[in-house]
Order: structure tokens, then sequence, then C-alpha cells
């Protein structure tokens, strides 16, 4: 029998994460998110801070993880801490797929596993997401439009960088959601349906 994986992309402040744990909990799925931050720390041994900032993060060619310049010679050429998390993670998700039933949320998940889980796309229009992130975090209505575009721009990068395919390519995607348009339950149903028919 094949496994049960759900993968979730998601718009900032769509309530992905929210939805994706609430799938998993409900199915009796093991769910990752951030969790796979801290396996690739202790796998690789790097501070889980350091990979929380690399984290759905292409890395930047105008920025360097040292301070000298002849480290940045070709000679002396390194390799990002983005691009090791990717790795380390890809790896990660190939392993949890081959072993139980999941929920993984981001890390280009679909992309990893094409053909092996149902992939969502979760979004929702962006006064709708405002809304919901002025509400978790506090931040004043400037300040929570400059959040959501900065991370939607950063996930967006990321995934392109390291797939090749866009990020709102519906091709990519089994189920595109919106989830201001139906509840958790509705969209937890929708998902066992959809793995029902694969």
């Amino acid at each position: 029998m094949s496994k049960q994986i759900i993968t979730i992309n998601r718009m900032f402040g769509s309530n992905g994460r929210v939805i994706g744990k609430a799938i998993a909990d409900a199915l009796g799925l093991k769910f990752y998110d951030k969790e796979l931050i801290e396996i690739a720390s202790r796998e690789k041994g790097v501070p889980f801070d350091e990979f929380a900032k690399a984290d759905e993060k292409k890395a930047s060619q105008w920025r360097y993880s040292v301070e000298y310049d002849i480290q940045i010679d070709r000679e002396y050429h390194f390799t990002p801490i983005n691009d090791v998390l990717f790795d380390a993670q890809k790896e990660i998700i190939l392993n949890l797929a081959d072993k139980e039933d999941c929920v993984i949320v981001g890390r280009c998940a679909n992309y990893i596993l094409k053909d092996k889980a149902l992939s969502l796309f979760i979004y929702a229009p962006f006064e709708d997401r405002l809304k919901t992130v002025m509400e978790r975090t506090g931040r004043e209505e400037k300040s929570a439009r400059k959040m959501i575009k900065k991370i939607d721009k950063d996930r967006r990068a990321y995934y392109e960088y390291f797939t090749d395919e866009y990020w709102m390519d519906l091709l990519h995607y089994d189920l595109c959601i919106n989830s201001s348009r139906f509840t958790t339950q509705q969209i937890i149903s929708m998902a066992k349906e959809g793995l029902s028919d694969r």
C-alpha cells in the first residue's frame, strides 16, 4: 500500500500551516514544518538558529557568510547555508516519505515528492491574509503588508531557485484551495477525498 503523504505550499497568512496541522491531526498523520529544521540541525551539526535564518530562502548573490575578500575567491568557494539546508531537508523528506504517512509544509516538498504525494496549494485574497497576519502578530497594517509581501517573495524565489519551476503554476498542485472560502473541516474533507482517489 502506498504511503499517505500530503505536501502543502502556501501564501503567507493563508493559514496553510494551521490547516496542514489540522489535516495531520484529523487523519492521524505525522506533521512536519519547522520540525524539518530541527532534524536537519541535528543531522548536520549546524545550530538551529543558523538554519532557521536560511529556511525557505535562496542564497543572496550579494551576501557572503565570510568577512575576508580572499575567501570569496574561486579557490575558497563555499556552499551557502541555504543550499546546505535545502539538500539536508530534501534527503529528510525523501526518507520520511519512504517510511511514514505524513503532512509536509513548504520546503519544495511537492517537487521533491512529485507523483508520490497529494499536493495542496493554500491561498487567500491579500486582504484576508492581511487581517490574519495582523491578528496573529499584532503588527500595524503597514508593517503587516510589508511582511506578507516579503515572505511571499522569499518563498517564491526559494521555490523557483531550487526547482526551476514557477511557484504559482497551478499544474504543480493537485488541489488549489482558497482558505477564505472553506472551513478547515471542509479542507480536511477535500484532502481525505484526494488521498482516497490516489
